[in-house]
């Protein structure tokens, strides 16, 4: 917070209550950063509950979570790279790499039908990781190659995209297409992840890491932080948690479909940014990244409960919230600093 400038002549009360007064601002701005996103997908899914009947049926409320695991690892992964003031657009290709390789390794079994999207998916993460924080190259043109460079790769495997492989394990169909207590496994393993990764944030050295390099890189090097391997740890990640998505969404459609993952990456960011990770860095929560993936959700599913609403107004929709959003925080960062 920057401290007001105040007149050097007023009473020590004034200048007291001022500063007071500019600190109480400063908390409410930050906790509307922190929690707006929270705040909206509750009002949203009061005004769906309350116009859209079939909203409120759990079967419902699961088709929402299930439909939202696969992007939601994508933007946890988005998380940890945007708050180190970075950005990944691989993601997309990396997704369906990941179905396409998950379901054509599939045939040797449960284990390999996981493992295999996750080493090829985590490797791109280390190239990716190894060219910006090693070799210094610009994150956006280095992951705008592996975009190009893992679709490029997914449509050799799948002869250009004319072959789709089925899922050939009974077990990984199942966990695709099973569910607990009436939730998808997919969901219960997401919100697995998502715990490890609120702790791995928040209560570890290398979440701390995380925010510092965001922050300022050169502080964060003379506070004896490794900058460069933090970088390429959270681009490994990306790619892993990419991959994983992938596999969970070739489990649930049966097939590694090849026409998916154009412009997931910018969903992820749109979602990261909703919950209010600034594209600056420094700053971002994993439960932010939570309510903005659960808020587009919401949003799609309250679109399709209208009826036929073509996608393209659903892409509009979410673009104009995003705009809204991001001006929203542009003006919430200014007020910030001037109190």
């Amino acid at each position: 917070m920057t401290p007001m400038v105040t007149d050097p002549q007023a009473p020590a009360a004034v200048v007291a209550a001022d500063e007071r007064r500019a600190e109480r601002t400063d908390r409410i701005v930050g906790l509307i950063q922190r929690q707006g996103a929270l705040a909206v997908l509750l009002v949203v899914v009061l005004v769906a509950c309350a116009a859209f009947p079939n909203f409120r049926s759990f079967d419902n409320a699961a088709t929402v979570l299930v439909a939202a695991a696969p992007p939601a690892l994508i933007a946890l992964g988005m998380t940890f790279v945007i708050i180190t003031g970075g950005i990944d657009l691989s993601v997309g290709s990396l997704y369906v790499l990941g179905g396409v390789v998950a379901a054509y390794a599939s045939q040797w079994g449960l284990l390999p039908a996981f493992l295999a999207p996750l080493l090829v998916c985590g490797l791109i993460g280390v190239l990716n990781g190894t060219l910006i924080a090693y070799v210094r190259m610009a994150p956006f043109i280095v992951t705008l190659a592996s975009l190009l460079g893992a679709r490029g790769l997914m449509r050799a495997i799948s002869d250009e995209g004319s072959t789709t492989y089925l899922v050939q394990n009974d077990a990984f169909r199942s966990f695709g297409t099973g569910s607990f207590l009436g939730i998808g496994y997919p969901v219960w393993l997401v919100a697995a992840v998502f715990a490890v990764g609120m702790v791995l944030l928040s209560r570890t050295r290398f979440g701390h890491a995380v925010y510092a390099v965001g922050g300022s890189e050169d502080a964060a090097a003379l506070m004896g932080i490794a900058v460069r391997r933090t970088k390429l740890c959270v681009y490994v990640l990306s790619g892993l948690l990419a991959g994983l998505a992938g596999a969970i969404n070739a489990a649930k459609l049966g097939s590694g479909v090849t026409v998916l993952g154009t412009g997931m990456e910018l969903d992820a960011i749109a979602a990261v940014v909703i919950g209010g990770t600034l594209l600056t860095g420094g700053a971002g929560s994993i439960g932010g990244t939570i309510a903005g993936v659960l808020l587009l959700g919401v949003i799609q599913n309250m679109i399709n409960q209208v009826g036929n609403v073509p996608s393209s107004y659903q892409q509009v929709i979410s673009g104009a919230f995003l705009a809204v959003v991001v001006v929203a925080q542009t003006y919430l960062t200014r007020l910030r600093r001037v109190t």
